[in-house]
């Protein structure tokens, strides 16, 4: 049965006219092209309609669509997760139907983070075994989950048992060097330096720049050229002008030139 046959029956076995199904939001005009056949519903559209009839909108979906076995656990998970209720998210996707090209990811997302929320829960209320158990379920692997998560599971676990597990999270190189640029931007060349000393990489050609830029605003010359020589490579463009400022300081005038002929 085609869409708009099924959209015709539905209608007529709840009793309604076009008009009455159409409310304000639809041309009866366009309702009948839709039952004719003629026109095809926007999803918003099937959306209204399907609600106004008590269906869901795969209800109506051609019968060689793509349809999920598990759209009502999921709709219902996302029902309870926006409105807090964790335990309830979890509960409804106790019997979730593996595989599922659909919903796997959004699935495992929901779990992690339902999991999450109530091993916190656990650990303020002093629940330490029940947190454990929690935080193990949560371990689901990567594509599923992002980093965020799994740093987020990993520093629960090392609050749990007061150890450190810095070995096992991920690298925060790359926050820490987008924070440090950040902190040259508004002139803060300390705070830049702190940020850029804690990365556990200080060699790429981008700590390099950074690093040197760090050293120029606090006049430390010799210093800051030495690091932008190691970025000048990646980064000639950038280094040139840095490096005439520099030799100039350093009063190294035939080095300065070089480097102001270079920007040419």
């Amino acid at each position: 049965m085609e869409l708009g046959e099924k959209l015709r029956q539905a209608r007529q076995e709840a009793g309604l006219s076009q008009r009455q199904l159409c409310g304000e939001d639809i041309t009866r005009n366009m309702l009948s092209q839709i039952e004719n056949g003629s026109a095809k519903p926007s999803m918003k559209t099937l959306q209204v309609l399907a609600s106004r009839l008590g269906k869901s909108v795969s209800y109506f979906l051609e019968e060689d669509a793509v349809v999920s076995p598990n759209q009502q656990r999921m709709e219902k998970a996302r029902q309870q997760f926006d409105g807090g209720c964790f335990s309830a998210v979890i509960e409804a996707l106790e019997n979730y139907q593996s595989p599922d090209p659909i919903f796997d990811r959004e699935k495992a997302l929901l779990w992690a983070l339902s999991h999450l929320e109530l091993a916190r829960q656990a650990m303020a209320a002093g629940r330490k075994i029940h947190a454990a158990e929690l935080l193990a379920a949560a371990d689901i692997p990567l594509p599923y989950c992002g980093e965020a998560i799994q740093r987020s599971r990993l520093l629960l676990l090392g609050q749990l048992a007061r150890q450190p597990v810095t070995s096992l999270l991920p690298s925060l190189d790359e926050e820490l060097l987008l924070r440090a640029q950040e902190a040259l931007q508004i002139g803060n060349a300390e705070k830049a330096s702190h940020l850029l000393e804690a990365m556990d990489r200080r060699d790429s050609p981008r700590w390099c720049l950074l690093r040197g830029e760090c050293a120029l605003i606090q006049k430390e010359y010799r210093a800051a050229a030495a690091c932008f020589h190691a970025a000048e490579a990646a980064f000639p463009r950038e280094t040139a002008p840095k490096l005439e400022v520099c030799y100039r300081e350093l009063q190294d005038y035939r080095r300065a030139y070089e480097y102001a002929c270079l920007q040419k």
